[in-house]
Protein backbone atom coordinates (compact mmCIF):
# COMPACT_ATOMS: atom_id res chain seq x y z
CA UNK A 1 0.00 0.00 0.00
CA UNK A 2 1.21 3.50 -0.77
CA UNK A 3 1.14 6.41 1.66
CA UNK A 4 -1.89 8.02 0.02
CA UNK A 5 -3.96 4.84 0.43
CA UNK A 6 -2.91 4.54 4.08
CA UNK A 7 -3.90 8.15 4.79
CA UNK A 8 -7.31 7.71 3.13
CA UNK A 9 -7.86 4.46 5.05
CA UNK A 10 -6.94 6.19 8.32
CA UNK A 11 -9.38 9.05 7.64
CA UNK A 12 -12.23 6.65 6.84
CA UNK A 13 -11.54 4.62 10.00
CA UNK A 14 -11.36 7.84 12.02
CA UNK A 15 -14.76 8.97 10.74
CA UNK A 16 -16.22 5.67 11.90
CA UNK A 17 -14.50 5.83 15.29
CA UNK A 18 -15.58 9.36 16.23
CA UNK A 19 -19.25 8.84 15.40
CA UNK A 20 -21.32 8.95 18.64
CA UNK A 21 -22.70 5.66 19.90
CA UNK A 22 -22.73 3.23 22.82
CA UNK A 23 -18.93 2.81 22.73
CA UNK A 24 -18.30 6.53 23.26
CA UNK A 25 -20.97 6.65 25.97
CA UNK A 26 -19.38 3.80 27.92
CA UNK A 27 -15.84 5.21 27.59
CA UNK A 28 -17.02 8.57 28.94
CA UNK A 29 -19.05 6.98 31.72
CA UNK A 30 -16.19 4.72 32.84
CA UNK A 31 -13.78 7.65 32.85
CA UNK A 32 -16.13 9.66 35.03
CA UNK A 33 -16.82 6.80 37.42
CA UNK A 34 -13.51 4.97 37.53
CA UNK A 35 -11.04 7.65 36.57
CA UNK A 36 -8.44 7.83 33.83
CA UNK A 37 -7.27 4.22 34.18
CA UNK A 38 -10.71 2.73 33.69
CA UNK A 39 -11.48 5.04 30.76
CA UNK A 40 -8.18 4.28 29.02
CA UNK A 41 -8.57 0.52 29.52
CA UNK A 42 -12.11 0.72 28.12
CA UNK A 43 -10.67 2.32 24.99
CA UNK A 44 -7.93 -0.31 24.72
CA UNK A 45 -10.45 -3.13 25.14
CA UNK A 46 -12.67 -1.64 22.46
CA UNK A 47 -9.70 -1.29 20.14
CA UNK A 48 -8.77 -4.96 20.59
CA UNK A 49 -12.29 -6.15 19.76
CA UNK A 50 -12.35 -3.96 16.67
CA UNK A 51 -8.89 -5.15 15.59
CA UNK A 52 -10.11 -8.76 15.63
CA UNK A 53 -12.92 -7.83 13.22
CA UNK A 54 -10.46 -5.90 11.05
CA UNK A 55 -8.26 -8.99 10.81
CA UNK A 56 -11.24 -11.21 9.94
CA UNK A 57 -12.31 -8.79 7.22
CA UNK A 58 -8.91 -8.33 5.60
CA UNK A 59 -8.22 -12.08 5.60
CA UNK A 60 -11.39 -12.68 3.62
CA UNK A 61 -12.98 -14.66 6.43
CA UNK A 62 -15.97 -12.34 6.71
CA UNK A 63 -18.13 -14.67 4.62
CA UNK A 64 -17.94 -17.24 7.41
CA UNK A 65 -19.75 -14.83 9.69
CA UNK A 66 -21.82 -12.67 7.36
CA UNK A 67 -22.83 -15.68 5.27
CA UNK A 68 -24.11 -17.55 8.32
CA UNK A 69 -27.27 -15.65 9.20
CA UNK A 70 -27.89 -17.65 12.37
CA UNK A 71 -24.41 -16.96 13.74
CA UNK A 72 -24.51 -13.30 12.73
CA UNK A 73 -27.93 -12.81 14.35
CA UNK A 74 -26.84 -14.68 17.47
CA UNK A 75 -23.90 -12.32 17.95
CA UNK A 76 -26.20 -9.32 17.45
CA UNK A 77 -28.64 -10.68 20.05
CA UNK A 78 -25.79 -11.36 22.48
CA UNK A 79 -24.59 -7.79 21.93
CA UNK A 80 -28.07 -6.40 22.58
CA UNK A 81 -28.36 -8.31 25.85
CA UNK A 82 -24.89 -7.17 26.85
CA UNK A 83 -26.01 -3.56 26.35
CA UNK A 84 -29.14 -4.29 28.40
CA UNK A 85 -26.98 -5.71 31.20
CA UNK A 86 -24.64 -2.70 31.23
CA UNK A 87 -27.52 -0.22 30.94
CA UNK A 88 -29.45 -1.88 33.76
CA UNK A 89 -26.42 -1.85 36.05
CA UNK A 90 -25.74 1.81 35.27
CA UNK A 91 -29.29 2.80 36.20
CA UNK A 92 -29.25 0.59 39.32
CA UNK A 93 -25.91 1.94 40.52
CA UNK A 94 -26.69 5.59 39.76
CA UNK A 95 -27.56 6.25 43.40
CA UNK A 96 -24.43 4.59 44.79
CA UNK A 97 -21.12 6.19 45.63
CA UNK A 98 -18.14 4.87 43.72
CA UNK A 99 -14.58 5.18 45.02
CA UNK A 100 -12.33 7.29 42.85
CA UNK A 101 -9.79 4.47 42.60
CA UNK A 102 -10.30 0.74 42.83
CA UNK A 103 -8.14 -2.20 41.84
CA UNK A 104 -10.56 -3.74 39.38
CA UNK A 105 -11.35 -0.56 37.49
CA UNK A 106 -8.93 -1.25 34.64
CA UNK A 107 -10.03 -4.86 34.24
CA UNK A 108 -13.70 -3.90 34.31
CA UNK A 109 -13.16 -1.12 31.79
CA UNK A 110 -11.19 -3.35 29.45
CA UNK A 111 -13.85 -6.08 29.57
CA UNK A 112 -16.71 -3.68 28.89
CA UNK A 113 -14.87 -2.00 26.02
CA UNK A 114 -13.94 -5.31 24.43
CA UNK A 115 -17.41 -6.83 24.72
CA UNK A 116 -19.21 -3.79 23.30
CA UNK A 117 -16.92 -3.91 20.28
CA UNK A 118 -16.72 -7.68 19.82
CA UNK A 119 -20.46 -8.23 20.20
CA UNK A 120 -21.18 -5.76 17.42
CA UNK A 121 -20.76 -7.72 14.15
CA UNK A 122 -21.83 -4.66 12.17
CA UNK A 123 -18.25 -3.49 12.65
CA UNK A 124 -17.26 -6.36 10.37
CA UNK A 125 -19.77 -5.23 7.75
CA UNK A 126 -18.27 -1.73 7.93
CA UNK A 127 -14.76 -3.07 7.45
CA UNK A 128 -15.74 -5.31 4.54
CA UNK A 129 -17.19 -2.25 2.79
CA UNK A 130 -14.18 -0.06 3.61
CA UNK A 131 -11.42 -2.57 2.92
CA UNK A 132 -12.91 -3.56 -0.43
CA UNK A 133 -11.90 -0.12 -1.67
CA UNK A 134 -8.26 -0.72 -0.76
CA UNK A 135 -7.75 -4.40 -1.46
CA UNK A 136 -6.73 -5.13 -5.05
CA UNK A 137 -5.12 -8.42 -6.04
CA UNK A 138 -2.78 -10.28 -3.73
CA UNK A 139 -2.03 -8.74 -0.37
CA UNK A 140 1.40 -9.12 1.17
CA UNK A 141 1.75 -9.82 4.89
CA UNK A 142 2.94 -6.26 5.31
CA UNK A 143 -0.20 -4.92 3.58
CA UNK A 144 -2.41 -7.03 5.87
CA UNK A 145 -0.54 -5.86 8.95
CA UNK A 146 -0.79 -2.20 7.88
CA UNK A 147 -4.55 -2.36 7.23
CA UNK A 148 -5.33 -4.16 10.51
CA UNK A 149 -3.00 -2.02 12.62
CA UNK A 150 -4.22 1.26 11.13
CA UNK A 151 -7.84 0.33 11.88
CA UNK A 152 -7.04 -0.86 15.39
CA UNK A 153 -4.74 2.04 16.22
CA UNK A 154 -7.17 4.73 15.05
CA UNK A 155 -10.02 3.27 17.13
CA UNK A 156 -7.89 2.75 20.24
CA UNK A 157 -6.24 6.16 19.94
CA UNK A 158 -9.59 7.96 19.66
CA UNK A 159 -11.18 6.39 22.73
CA UNK A 160 -8.00 6.63 24.82
CA UNK A 161 -7.74 10.30 23.79
CA UNK A 162 -11.34 10.92 24.89
CA UNK A 163 -10.60 9.34 28.28
CA UNK A 164 -7.36 11.30 28.71
CA UNK A 165 -8.94 14.62 27.73
CA UNK A 166 -11.91 14.19 30.06
CA UNK A 167 -9.76 13.02 32.99
CA UNK A 168 -7.12 15.68 32.44
CA UNK A 169 -9.37 18.72 32.80
CA UNK A 170 -11.55 20.37 35.43
CA UNK A 171 -14.47 19.06 33.44
CA UNK A 172 -14.08 15.69 35.20
CA UNK A 173 -14.95 17.26 38.57
CA UNK A 174 -18.09 18.85 37.14
CA UNK A 175 -19.09 15.58 35.51
CA UNK A 176 -18.49 13.64 38.72
CA UNK A 177 -20.95 15.92 40.49
CA UNK A 178 -23.54 14.86 37.92
CA UNK A 179 -22.39 11.23 37.75
CA UNK A 180 -25.71 9.83 38.98
CA UNK A 181 -27.61 11.68 36.25
CA UNK A 182 -25.02 10.68 33.64
CA UNK A 183 -25.33 7.05 34.75
CA UNK A 184 -29.10 7.12 34.37
CA UNK A 185 -29.00 8.83 30.97
CA UNK A 186 -26.24 6.55 29.65
CA UNK A 187 -28.09 3.49 30.96
CA UNK A 188 -31.33 4.58 29.30
CA UNK A 189 -29.44 5.31 26.07
CA UNK A 190 -27.87 1.83 26.02
CA UNK A 191 -31.20 0.17 26.83
CA UNK A 192 -32.82 2.10 23.98
CA UNK A 193 -30.18 0.94 21.50
CA UNK A 194 -30.47 -2.65 22.73
CA UNK A 195 -34.26 -2.74 22.38
CA UNK A 196 -34.01 -1.12 18.95
CA UNK A 197 -31.63 -3.89 17.84
CA UNK A 198 -33.96 -6.59 19.18
CA UNK A 199 -37.08 -5.06 17.60
CA UNK A 200 -35.26 -4.67 14.28
CA UNK A 201 -34.20 -8.33 14.39
CA UNK A 202 -37.73 -9.51 15.20
CA UNK A 203 -39.52 -7.44 12.59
Amino acid sequence: MDIQAIIILALVCASGAISPGPSLAVVMRNTIKGGRAQGVMTGIGHGLGLTIYAFIAVMGLSSILTGNKTLFTSIQIAGAFWLIWIGYNMIRSSSKEFPEHHVESGVKGFAEGFMISFLNPKILVFFVAVFSQFIHGELTRIDIAIIVLVAGFIDTFWYVLVAMLIAGTKLIDQLKEKSAWIDRMTGIFLLGIAFFIIIKLIF
